[in-house]
């Protein structure tokens, strides 16, 4: 039987999605507690690697079990054997033509950032900071030569192990609430630092660094030593993984990656 999880995380003490020796891993810890649900050992596949740091409000992942368990297993069951800033959100059954990476459309990455002279405390783990003034409305522009299907070099960490740097990007929006600055991108796939490579490029243009028009310069010239410095993982959400309608996945209880900061940020 393959089940289809939706799985959110803090991801401030992992070392990433993907397994470790250190066995600090969210993928080693979701492992083992389903492995406790199943009775036997376990492999998980999701949608999408986050890096150590980062957090996710819309993993989707899958696996295969040899026993049948009631879904309310596979969610409160293993939940019971995570630690707390790792939770399953729902399961569902679905045909072994189903994989978490492969089947999806489109991912899409939030990254929440704290615009204010002083840095965060409380919520230091969960956005990234900068400290200068940034106009989100130039970024908004900047931003716009980005949609489409281009060679993201010049955005692509130096050890991406990526086959190809063509990807699409279907959209990408700069907005601001209040002192955050949020920066919303979706695409077919990602490289490897891309969303913080993006993001950096656009705080650049956004403290007045460079035009909006270097944006499409930097995509042009395909090189990475030519950009701005890659942004702090920790204001970075999986906000979503897109799938055709036909899977029938559920929803996520809460897609807003912001949503969880504002009580605190009031």
């Amino acid at each position: 039987m393959r089940i289809a999880i939706g799985v959110t995380y803090d991801g401030s003490s992992f070392d990433g999605w993907q397994s470790q020796p250190s066995g600090n891993t969210v993928q080693d810890r979701l492992e083992a507690a389903l492995a406790a649900i199943a009775g036997a050992s376990v492999r998980v596949t999701a949608a999408g690697r986050t890096d150590a740091g980062v957090h996710a409000t819309g993993q989707v992942a899958h696996f295969d079990a040899e026993v049948e368990r009631p879904l309310s297993a596979w969610v409160r069951g293993t939940n019971a054997h995570l630690p707390e800033a790792i939770a399953v959100q729902w399961a569902h059954p679905v045909s072994p033509a189903f994989h978490a990476r492969f089947s999806a459309s489109a991912r899409a990455y939030r990254y929440v950032l704290y615009n204010h002279p002083v840095r965060p405390s409380l919520l230091a783990r969960h956005v990234g900071w900068f400290h200068l003034p940034l106009d989100e409305r130039v970024m908004q522009e900047a931003a716009q030569a980005l949609p489409g299907t281009h060679d993201f070099s010049a955005f692509r960490a130096a050890e991406c192990q990526a086959r190809t740097p063509m990807r699409t990007v279907h959209e990408i929006g700069v907005s601001r609430r209040g002192r955050y600055v949020l920066f919303d991108i979706a695409a077919d796939a990602f490289l490897h630092h891309m969303v913080r490579n993006v993001v950096g490029a656009l705080v650049h243009v956004g403290k007045g660094g460079a035009s909006p028009q270097w944006i499409a310069e930097l995509l042009a010239t395909r090189d990475r030593t030519r950009a701005a410095a890659t942004f702090s993982p920790r204001g970075l959400y999986l906000s979503a993984v897109q799938y055709p309608s036909s899977w029938q996945l559920p929803a996520f209880p809460d897609p807003d990656a912001l949503a969880h900061l504002e009580g605190l940020a009031a």
